[in-house]
C-alpha cells in the first residue's frame, strides 16, 4: 500500500507509527503540504523540559520562506525571543499548545513584517519580569498583523505591544498582565470581540507621540478587572485609554471593575464612545478631557461610577461635543485615593462648552444629576429633553461673572433634595431653586418648559 507523507503522519498520530519514523527531523528538507508545516519536522518536541527556541525559529523561517502555515500541535513549548519574518504564520490548537516563556525580553517579536498572523496559540509569560515598555508579544512596524483565537497569559510587564503597525487582534483573551493588556502606539488596528482581564494598570491603550489621526477601533470587548498599581490621578486604573489619537472609535464593549475610568480619552479628538455597557467603576465612567475637539458619547449605560459622563477641560481647550441617550445611576459620592481631594463626584453627566446634553436618563445621584459647567468655563450648552431622578440637585449650572450661555429646557426632574436647577460658584451652590424663583437675574441662562415634581 502506498503511503504518502500526509498519511505517514496521521498513522502517527493514531499511535500506528512511532513519530520519529513519521516526522523525521528536517529543515531545509521538509515540504509544505495542503496544511503547511509540521513543526514536528524540524525536531519541535511537545512537553521537553529544555528550551527549543532554536528549533521553532528554524522552523519559523522555513515556513516563512515557503510562504506555507506552520502547524504546531498540542503541548507545552519552551522558547523566547522568537523573531517572525514576514509572512510568518502560526497555528496551534486553541488552549492547548502552550508556548512557554522561558529567557528573553520577550516571547516573540516581528519588526518591519507584513502578513504575520498568529492563532489558536497559548502564551504563556509564567510572570517573569520583562524589560519597561515591553509586551510578551512585540510587534514594530508590522502591515496586515492579525493575532485570533489565542490566549495571552501571566506577562510580567505588557501582554501585547503593537507600535506603528495596522492589523487586527480578535476573539483572543489576555490575563493577568502586570501592566496592560494590549498597548498601542502610532497604529491603526482593530481590537475586537477579546476577553481581558486582570491588567495590572490599564486593559487597552491607543495612543499616539503626538496628537494625529489615528482610526482604531475598540469594538465588543470584555473587560474587567483592571487595577492602577502604579498610582497617578487617572493615567492608569482604565478598561480603555485613548491619548492623542483622533478618530477613534469605542463601542458596544462590556467593561467592569475598574480603579478608574471604563473609556478615557485624552486629548484624543473626533472620539465617539457609543453603546458600551459599564459598571463598577471608581473615577470618572466615560472621559473626555484636555485638548480635544468633538466627542460623541451616545447609548452608553453606567451603572456605578464617581462621575457617569464627563466633557471637561475647557480651559485647555477641551470643546464640542454630543451626550445622547445614555443611562447613568447609582453615582458615588468620591473619587479613588489619588485624585484632587477637590475633584467633584457624585455627578451624573458633567459639561463645559459647546456641546448638547439630551435624552439621557440620570438616578440616584449623590451631587447632581447633570452639571452645566465649571465656574467661568461655560459656553454654549443646550441640556434638553433628560430625565433626571432622586439627586441632591437636578441640574446644576454655573452662574458666576464670565460665564457663558446655557439653554434648559424641556427636562423632567423629579425628587432632587436641594433643587431642581440651581446656580453654582465652582462646587458650591449660590441660588436656590432657578426652576422656581429667581431666573431673571441671570441672563445667560434661559429655562423653559422643564417639568419639576
Amino acid at each position: 500500500m502506498h503511503l504518502d507523507r500526509r498519511r505517514l503522519v496521521a498513522l502517527a498520530a493514531a499511535g500506528s507509527l512511532p513519530l520519529a519514523a513519521a516526522a523525521p527531523a528536517a529543515s531545509a528538507g521538509a515540504s509544505p503540504s495542503a496544511l503547511g508545516l509540521d513543526a514536528t519536522q524540524f525536531g519541535l518536541r511537545p512537553g521537553n523540559p529544555d528550551d527549543q527556541s532554536r528549533i521553532l525559529q528554524r522552523a519559523i523561517d522555513e515556513a516563512a520562506r515557503t510562504r506555507s502555515p506552520l502547524a504546531i500541535p498540542p503541548g507545552v513549548y519552551r522558547v523566547g525571543d522568537l523573531k517572525l519574518p514576514s509572512g510568518a504564520r502560526l497555528a496551534g490548537s486553541p488552549g492547548v499548545t502552550r508556548l512557554l516563556l522561558s529567557q528573553g525580553a520577550c516571547l516573540a517579536a516581528c519588526l518591519g513584517g507584513e502578513h504575520v498572523s498568529l492563532s489558536g496559540l497559548l502564551i504563556d509569560g509564567g510572570g517573569r519580569p520583562l524589560p519597561e515598555r515591553s509586551g510578551l508579544l512585540q510587534f514594530e512596524n508590522c502591515r496586515s498583523l492579525k493575532i485570533v483565537d489565542c490566549e495571552i497569559r501571566a506577562s510580567g510587564r505588557n501582554g501585547i505591544v503593537c507600535i506603528g503597525s495596522t492589523g487586527e487582534i480578535a476573539n483572543t483573551a489576555v490575563n493577568e498582565t502586570a501592566d496592560v493588556a494590549i498597548h498601542l502606539l502610532d497604529c491603526n488596528m482593530v481590537i475586537a470581540r477579546n476577553r481581558i482581564e486582570s491588567a495590572g494598570n490599564n486593559g487597552i491603550t491607543v495612543w499616539r507621540s503626538t496628537a494625529a489621526e489615528d482610526g482604531s477601533m475598540v469594538v465588543e470587548n470584555h473587560i474587567a478587572r483592571i487595577g492602577n498599581r502604579l498610582g497617578g490621578s487617572g493615567q492608569y486604573g482604565n478598561a480603555v485609554n485613548v491619548f492623542r489619537a483622533a478618530s477613534v472609535l469605542v463601542r458596544n464593549n462590556r467593561i467592569a471593575d475598574c480603579a478608574f475610568s471604563a473609556i478615557r480619552g485624552n486629548a484624543a479628538s473626533n472620539l465617539h464612545i457609543t453603546g458600551n455597557i459599564v459598571s463598577a467603576v471608581r473615577e470618572v465612567a466615560l472621559y473626555a478631557e484636555f485638548g480635544f475637539e468633538g466627542a460623541v458619547i451616545s447609548d452608553n449605560s453606567v451603572d456605578g461610577a464617581a462621575i457617569g459622563v464627563a466633557v471637561t477641560n475647557f480651559n485647555e481647550g477641551g470643546r464640542l461635543a454630543v451626550v445622547s441617550g445614555n443611562i447613568v445611576r447609582n453615582l458615588l459620592p468620591k473619587r479613588p485615593a489619588g485624585t484632587d481631594p477637590g475633584d467633584s463626584a457624585g455627578i451624573g453627566i458633567s459639561v463645559e462648552a459647546d456641546s448638547t446634553v439630551s435624552g439621557n436618563i440620570v438616578e440616584n445621584a449623590p451631587a447632581a444629576g447633570i452639571s452645566l459647567g465649571w465656574g467661568q468655563y461655560l459656553r454654549d450648552i443646550a441640556a434638553t429633553g433628560n430625565v433626571v431622578r432622586k439627586a441632591d440637585i437636578g441640574i446644576a449650572v454655573s452662574v458666576v461673572p464670565g460665564a457663558g450661555t446655557a439653554v434648559i429646557a424641556n427636562n423632567m426632574i423629579s425628587e432632587t433634595r436641594r433643587g431642581a436647577i440651581v446656580g453654582m460658584a465652582q462646587a458650591r451652590p449660590v441660588t436656590g431653586d432657578l426652576s422656581v424663583a429667581g431666573r431673571e437675574q441671570y441672563a445667560h441662562i434661559t429655562l423653559s418648559g422643564n417639568r419639576v415634581r
